[in-house]
């Protein structure tokens, strides 16, 4: 029989939730007190070996898995880059969460992947021009699939990192355009010393990192928050920093705090000491997070 708190917890999840941040606390241990707030982050990459680039992240409980597929295809209107640039996708399976039916991408899926797009397309993250292998001939076209394998929240910040290290993982076989035979033709890695698969170019200045925090009953900062947490938050406020630590963007999803329209606030809180709150918060998880998470993408 399920213990009297998980019941209340299912009836009452607000007041559930209220009694644990009136004790200044939240129901996984997290304390109020404590401005880190965030869960542990874990990266393994390289772990498809059917994949060009591939890497598993787990934020929590939440744990996602990328894998990047590349592919030779003719630019369409002699183009010298591929007209399609790598277009990222996330699948949120009925498997992840009891929240998600089989059946088609859900709303949440098209939006996540849109915000994911807008992150990594959006900061010319991938020089284009570094994808193409014969001008107007044969160019590298990315396939950016991530699947959500447990779904326990904040699944931006966990996708964007898993992208991120997946597609820093990429390796690109030696490709060359034969005018002769009119076709390209690839080395196999390893099979001749002279032509090494090369790593994906990257703008390393714009490697982009999210740090999401919830707003919950206009006076409660809850940084990176959980499945159970996310439902009753007011809003979602999303700080997109590079690795200089500077603002990319920041986005929010709900109503509550508007970062376009300052006016429209809860009553016991700010809107604009809450997004400097934000800032810094993120700017301070940063400076930790950069240096786990960074010691993988970076390696050549």
């Amino acid at each position: 029989m399920a213990s009297s708190a998980a019941v209340f917890q299912r009836l009452h999840p607000r007041i559930y939730l209220e009694r644990f941040l009136d004790e200044g606390v939240r129901p996984d241990g997290r304390s109020l007190d404590d401005q880190e707030g965030w869960r542990n982050v874990e990266v393994n990459v390289g772990s498809i070996s059917t994949a060009s680039g591939s890497a598993l992240v787990r934020l929590g409980n939440t744990t996602v898995v990328c894998g990047v597929k590349a592919e030779i295809c003719e630019p369409e209107l002699d183009s010298l880059i591929p007209l399609l640039s790598p277009v990222p996708n996330i699948d949120l399976p009925a498997l992840c969460s009891p929240k998600f039916k089989p059946g088609p991408p859900t709303e949440e899926a098209q939006v996540l992947s849109e915000r994911l797009n807008q992150v990594l397309i959006g900061n010319a993250l991938i020089p284009l021009s570094s994808l193409c292998i014969s001008s107007g001939k044969a160019v590298w076209v990315l396939y950016v699939d991530a699947t959500v394998i447990n779904y326990d929240g904040n699944i931006f910040d966990a996708a964007l990192i898993t992208m991120i290290c997946a597609l820093k993982n990429v390796s690109l076989p030696h490709a060359e355009y034969d005018p002769e035979l009119d076709r390209t033709i690839c080395t196999r890695p390893g099979s001749d010393s002279s032509r090494p698969a090369k790593k994906l170019a990257m703008e390393q200045a714009m490697l982009p990192m999210a740090f999401s925090f919830g707003v919950f009953a206009g006076s409660h900062l809850l940084p990176d928050p959980t499945a159970f947490e996310e439902p009753l938050l007011d809003t979602t406020i999303s700080v997109v920093l590079d690795p200089q630590a500077q603002v990319l963007s920041i986005s929010q999803l709900g109503a509550g705090v508007d970062s376009e329209n300052l006016e429209h606030v809860e009553p016991t809180l700010d809107s604009q000491v809450t997004l400097s709150q934000c800032i810094s918060l993120a700017k301070k998880r940063h400076a930790s997070l950069i240096q786990k998470v960074y010691r993988y993408i970076n390696l050549e």
